[in-house]
């Protein structure tokens, strides 16, 4: 297994699980306006592009009933005269919203202009290039980006536990918190420096043992995976996954609105379906060994610890999966950043991404070089960002445990001396992968753009001989969850900065579950730099040279030490190694106290909120100014909210405190239309 060498590529460069390659060099020249578009590549997607309008020609779009355009129903016509004109001398012209409209977040797409973005399906029989050239000179038209395609490059496979090491674990009891016989083999969870091969040090993990103690998760919390599906049904995950409450089992419709239909625990975006796929012959079983790391089921006596996963009896963080990758299938740009928006507006509040782009840093010799700059990676990915952008700032709650979302990036697997894009980027989190003895892995990018580490594994490092002539080094792995085509057992190990990812990820929402135990308030910024701020600071180990072994040989042959010098890594490697205790500590003295929020309700409809979610008491009351707009009621410690008429009144509810909240009456939106 090498598991940093498993790259997906997407043409404009995205990858999912760990690193891509480029389709522009590095001597690229930056856009000089947005009409010009980005350069073609060999991956283009034939036959459609991505199209920002003009804010001017809005309301004709929504006149043309572009509103109620999306996947699964696409029109003919944009309405924009001479949008038509061109695209009505290609064949089998369709249009529909980038973003489907989602009733209960429009109002903030409008904000950001995400309702101005739009995909144009043509002939593939006609010249991509010359379409949008032709479509870019239009005053209607703001932006003009190719579609691109993602694609895995390598078949390379995680290294499964086998059903007789599983068999050999049987019962054995974790010296730690919880009972699952795996946990004393995740030193990246838990480090007592006793794991074989010596090259360990007590302390090289996430510090999670104590914060354990202090919260086991909590479901308030949701972690949207971008990745691979996730096996829902897997017994150490399918008590952590997120529910749809709004939508129906086995129904085909778009039960709760938003879009989407059938999205029960997520949404596949690769197969344009509600059903998580896991089970492609090509497909690695990533997305399900980073929701492992994060939120698998503890103390229930199988298989692996998580973070943030608690326990059967006091439920942990929830996992959402937005699958972008599939077998030897997966999605484009499109996909990408529908996922990303979907995810903010069903609740997720940090997006775990395991993919980027290639470092601008990485050896020419061996990589292609992308984005090494914020301002290249700005011009050429602009809907990208806007996505991003999007869930930054409106995941979450002004009112809740976080104003905004984490976007929580891997850093890229090149070794190169800089972090790879987007994670690079300020607003973003980009993760360096540390081995079991705080060092940098062999494999982990670093410097500029990097903020944090975390334990990723590092299988060159850990390489040991076993039985005279074989060769082994898993151990130095990171040990989760599995689909069972991938391993039998349902575990194996895996490596890379996509896995030193989710361990972020998870104390992330570890320490927001925390929080919303304490009802303390962040916002994403201020939550951000907690992160940095009570990380375990790594350069005292950073040192002399670091050996390892590299292109091992498994049978007679010899394998090449290799070696790097540690102290080039000194204040390279972020603020340090995440640490959940600490963490746990510093949101208790941070933040502030929640505060009841305003609620929105359609008229004959109802809405419920909790109020124990914002502050103590054991019974509440509520109190509505003008009834005749709303009314409210306690029962059984919720409040059941229901709206009369059209208009806004103010209201308040007492408990230990008393908190005034405003309640809006807004007409029903009309199917997936927007009024």
């Amino acid at each position: 297994m090498d598991m940093k060498k498993i790259i997906y590529v997407l043409a404009s460069a995205l990858a999912a699980g760990l690193i891509s390659c480029s389709v522009e060099g590095p001597d690229a020249s930056l856009p000089s306006d947005e009409h010009q578009l980005p350069q073609m590549s060999a991956d283009v997607l034939d036959g459609q592009l991505l199209v920002r309008f003009d804010a001017r020609v809005s309301d004709i779009l929504d006149k043309a009933g572009l509103t109620k355009s999306g996947p699964s129903a696409p029109m003919t016509r944009s309405g924009v005269l001479g949008v038509d004109e061109i695209l009505e001398l290609v064949d089998g012209y369709q249009i529909e919203r980038v973003f489907p409209v989602d009733v209960r977040s429009e109002e903030k797409a409008r904000q950001e202009g995400l309702h101005l973005w739009y995909v144009v399906r043509f002939s593939e029989d006609h010249s991509v290039e010359k379409v949008a050239a032709d479509l870019s000179k239009l005053g209607e038209v703001s932006r003009v980006e190719y579609n691109r395609t993602l694609k895995r490059a390598s078949d390379s496979k995680a290294v499964p536990l086998t059903m007789d090491k599983i068999n050999e674990l049987a019962g054995r009891t974790a010296s730690a918190a919880f009972n699952d016989p795996l946990l004393p083999d995740q030193w990246h969870l838990v480090n007592d420096g006793n794991l074989r091969p010596t090259k360990f040090v007590q302390g090289a993990d996430v510090n999670v043992k104590d914060a354990w103690n202090i919260t086991k998760g909590d479901p308030s919390i949701i972690v949207a995976v971008l990745d691979e599906g996730v096996d829902v049904f897997h017994p150490d995950l399918k008590a952590s996954m997120w529910v749809n409450e709004g939508e129906i089992w086995n129904s085909y419709e778009d039960n709760d609105g938003n879009g989407y239909a059938g999205d029960i625990h997520g949404y596949n975006f690769v197969g344009k379906t509600g059903v998580i796929t896991v089970e492609s012959r090509y497909d690695t079983g990533h997305g399900t060994h980073v929701a492992g790391v994060i939120a698998a089921t503890n103390n229930n006596g199988i298989g692996i610890s998580s973070i943030a996963g608690g326990t059967p009896s006091e439920p942990g963080v929830k996992i959402m999966s937005c699958q972008i990758f599939s077998g030897m299938y997966a999605g484009t740009v499109l996909e990408e950043v529908r996922a990303i928006k979907y995810a903010a507006d069903n609740g997720a509040v940090i997006l775990q991404c395991s993919w980027g782009y290639i470092s601008g840093a990485a050896n020419p010799y061996e990589w292609t070089p992308q984005y090494s700059t914020d301002e290249e990676w700005e011009a050429y990915n602009v809907l990208e960002r806007k996505a991003l952008d999007y869930f930054i700032h409106n995941a979450g709650s002004p009112d809740g445990v976080i104003d905004g979302g984490l976007a929580i990036f891997a850093g890229g697997n090149e070794a190169a001396a800089a972090a790879s894009y987007p994670g690079a980027y300020p607003d973003f989190v980009a993760v360096a992968a540390t081995a079991g003895d705080f060092t940098p892995a062999v494999y982990t990018n670093y410097g500029p753009g990097t903020t944090i580490s975390a334990p990723g594994g590092d299988q060159d490092y850990y390489y040991e001989y076993v039985d005279d002539n074989h060769m082994v080094g898993e151990i130095g792995c990171v040990l989760s969850t599995l689909p069972t085509h991938v391993s039998e057992s349902g575990y194996g190990y895996m490596e890379g900065t996509s896995m030193a990812c989710p361990h972020v990820s998870g104390v992330a929402a570890l320490g927001l579950s925390y929080a919303a135990k304490m009802r303390r308030h962040f916002k994403a910024d201020e939550f951000r730099a907690l992160l940095y701020e009570t990380a375990t600071p790594i350069d005292s180990y950073l040192t002399g040279t670091k050996t390892y072994s590299k292109y091992v040989i498994d049978l007679e042959g010899s394998s090449p030490l290799m070696t790097f010098s540690l102290n080039s890594f000194k204040g390279k490697m972020g603020s340090g190694q995440i640490n959940a205790a600490a963490l746990l500590d510093a949101v208790s003295g941070a933040g502030r106290d929640m505060s009841f929020p305003n609620l929105y309700v359609a008229v004959g409809g109802q809405t419920t909120a909790l109020p124990s979610m914002y502050m103590d008491g054991r019974s509440f009351s509520v109190k509505v100014s003008d009834t005749s707009v709303a009314t409210a009621e306690i029962v059984d410690g919720k409040m059941i909210v229901k709206g009369l008429k059209t208009g806004q009144t103010e209201a308040e509810v007492t408990g230990s405190r008393t908190d005034k909240f405003v309640i809006t009456v807004r007409e029903s939106a009309n199917g997936n239309g927007w009024l």
